[in-house]
């Protein structure tokens, strides 16, 4: 039988679990995926610079990360950088010139393009986003992955 200390270490751990931040990063450049944590592992494909990636666990000189589709896989430490993106996941994601869905429209995004977040933290389910033929707006959140 557990302890009551036990049940209550458990009961705290699953309580501060959602307020542990993400950590996302994009890709700087195109970069082999591999199973394992070493330039010997199997390589599994290519990911495009870029893109989106969330740092699952981190260990010297490698990251095991999540892509927008759930599938994980290690990449050098040396190829993730800091400036963020967003991968739209909507069949369309509208881009707003204002964080409402009353805003005109700025453009529309298909799925799976890549847009610079140029706000790190979304305000009221909106992202502010940039494409990068210069186009800039605002995102529902819920239309992109990578926030």
């Amino acid at each position: 039988m557990k302890s009551p200390r036990y049940w209550l270490a458990t009961v705290l751990l699953l309580v501060a679990m959602p307020a542990m931040a993400l950590d996302y990063r994009s890709v700087t450049e195109p970069a082999v995926l591999y199973d394992a944590p070493s330039l010997k592992g199997k390589p599994l494909f290519v990911i495009a610079r870029q893109t989106p990636v969330e740092v699952v666990v981190a260990l010297e000189g490698w990251s095991k990360v999540r892509d927008a589709s759930g599938g994980l896989a290690w990449i050098e430490k040396r190829l993730l950088g800091e400036r963020r993106t967003v991968q739209v996941t909507a069949a369309r994601a509208q881009v707003r010139t204002a964080a409402s869905a009353e805003a005109p429209l700025a453009f529309e995004a298909e799925r799976d393009v890549v847009l610079e977040l140029t706000d790190p933290l979304p305000v009221n389910g909106w992202a502010r986003v940039r494409h990068r033929d210069g186009q800039s707006g605002f995102v529902r959140a819920e239309q992109v992955w990578g926030l």
